[in-house]
């Protein structure tokens, strides 16, 4: 007997547009921290002090934290200033996971430093969300 499953079509579309939102805000905002020169600290994530990796890195947490986007708070963005708002909440969710938890404590740095990269970063991660939450309301409204 052969099981059979059924995809669910809005939540696949929720997550495909939570995706493309994603590499959006990803492109945007790694544009900014390879201008910082950010990118070898994220390559360093993995060992790496490669740009390339960086940015490679940086645009797969892009779109893991964009069809989360897509997947939580999705059904709340449907439309250009819903997107905005909920994307701006989401990246300054992930401001505080990433930057001040996640990467240092992976790092072997103290969490919760706030100094002037913690805080340019949060500009970043608000520039990100705003970003992935008009993609995903553009892409989800298409």
């Amino acid at each position: 007997m052969q099981a059979t499953t059924q995809q669910n079509p809005v939540l696949s579309k929720s997550a495909l547009a939570g995706v493309v939102g994603g590499l959006a805000g990803g492109i945007v905002f790694g544009i900014m921290m390879a201008v910082m020169g950010m990118m070898p600290m994220i390559a360093g994530l993995i060992g790496s002090s490669s740009e390339i990796v960086g940015f490679l890195i940086h645009m797969l947490i892009s779109a893991f934290i964009g069809v989360t986007f897509g997947l939580i708070l999705g059904s709340r963005a449907r439309n250009y200033t819903q997107g905005l708002i909920w994307g701006l909440v989401w990246g300054a969710v992930w401001w505080v996971l990433g930057p001040l938890v996640i990467m240092p404590a992976m790092m072997g740095m103290p969490l919760f430093m706030f100094n002037q990269m913690t805080l340019t970063s949060l500009l970043g991660h608000l520039i990100y969300g705003g970003v992935a939450g008009l993609a995903f309301a553009w892409f989800i409204n298409r």
